[in-house]
């Protein structure tokens, strides 16, 4: 269990290499992540946003930012989520494993993010919870503000790259200013 833990925010085509060998990938890869496919959305009713997401992202855009949710889920899950975080006509954009080659550690998903803001990585900050978050968006030249939603430490998040760590969302509401989005909307 620990070891999944420690990659959980890595993406599917990196995670079941990552937690057993090459050959398995190989072989088995494509089985291993569509039978959590079936599983993952057996339960995706239980899953709720965290507490101040919603308000965060509107927080952002009363500041002026663009604002992405940048992930590599499936499109029918993203769906699901933009619903149950009642940001559809709040978000700029959003992504999925649609809109990337490779996923988190590879940049490529923070990328698209970027093409979806219609801007570079200059002014750009992600928000994550994972050292896959930060290492990803480090590799596209973005900096991280993390939280500590994901189940690693400050550390940990620290030692992958996060510019900040914060203890919750709402923590991090409340402290917009002291991070490059109190700055306006120069900091995407």
């Amino acid at each position: 269990m620990w070891r999944i833990h420690r990659h959980i925010g890595m993406g599917g085509d990196q995670l079941v290499e990552a937690l057993t060998d090459e050959r398995t990938e190989r072989e088995r890869g494509d089985d291993v992540r569509a039978a959590e496919t079936d599983l993952y959305l057996e339960l995706i009713e239980e899953v709720e946003p965290f507490e101040g997401a919603r308000q965060l992202i509107a927080d952002l855009k009363e500041r002026g930012h663009a604002v992405v949710l940048a992930s590599s889920a499936k499109a029918e899950e993203i769906e699901h989520y933009i619903d149950l975080l009642d940001a559809r006509d709040l978000a700029d954009s959003w992504t999925t494993s649609a809109d990337v080659e490779a996923t988190k550690p590879e940049p490529d998903l923070v990328r698209a993010a970027l093409d979806r803001a219609g801007s570079g990585a200059d002014g750009a900050v992600m928000v994550g919870d994972t050292p896959w978050d930060v290492k990803a968006a480090a590799a596209a030249g973005v900096p991280t503000i993390a939280v500590l939603t994901g189940g690693f430490s400050i550390a940990e998040l620290e030692g992958a790259g996060a510019a900040a760590v914060f203890e919750s969302i709402e923590v991090l509401r409340r402290r917009l200013d002291e991070t490059p989005f109190g700055s306006g909307p120069s900091a995407n």
